[in-house]
């Protein structure tokens, strides 16, 4: 069976309502699966470059799971990301190592829905402000799967939403996620 490596950029997991409930579904739902918690691997920013690296040839199907911030992956992601991902490994004339393999972006979004869409309140939509990673799978070879998302995922209290219906959308977001992991694996 294919085996899944999720990249968990958020950036302080212990304090997440939703990301941390989505991977613990995850560990427990996927087989083959393994998370890196790039928070508790990395809490100064030093990313060992050659073990990143390895995972990722270890691995059939990439996933990156995180919380969507600023219309982006928070900056430790982003730094793994220009970090791990170097000539001649994930691009150029040697870097083919990752070409062919799934490229599967699973995110939480704190804003509503009805706010990422043309002209509204964030004025594009969620798969225009993912492009980069689109391009990023294009670069590296990688196959770009249909991304996951799920607004209103963030909880301030007695302000914000609650605990308990955050928690109810990671877990309808995991089975979504788990779903497309295990067709993926299928096909692989």
């Amino acid at each position: 069976m294919s085996k899944v490596l999720v990249i968990s950029g958020h950036p302080d997991l212990s304090h997440s309502y939703t990301n941390r409930v989505i991977l613990g579904e995850l560990e427990e739902a996927v087989d083959h699966v393994r998370v890196r918690r790039l928070d508790q691997r990395y809490p100064d920013g030093r990313i060992d470059v050659a073990a990143e690296q390895q995972a990722l040839l270890d691995a059939d199907i990439l996933v990156l799971q995180f919380p969507f911030y600023w219309y982006s992956v928070p900056a430790l992601l982003k730094k793994w990301i220009d970090e791990v991902m170097t000539f001649n490994f994930a691009y150029g004339p040697e870097g083919d190592k990752l070409k062919g393999k799934p490229l599967l972006l699973s995110l939480t979004v704190g804003g509503p829905q009805e706010s990422y869409r043309t002209l509204g309140y964030n004025h594009f939509a969620i798969p225009e402000l993912l492009k980069p990673l689109e391009q990023l799978a294009y670069l590296t070879g990688m196959v770009f799967e249909p991304p996951i998302w799920s607004h209103g995922m963030v909880y301030i209290p007695g302000i914000y939403n609650t605990q308990e219906l955050v928690e109810a959308r990671a877990r309808d977001h995991a089975g979504r996620l788990i779903a497309t992991l295990r067709t993926l694996q299928q096909e692989r």
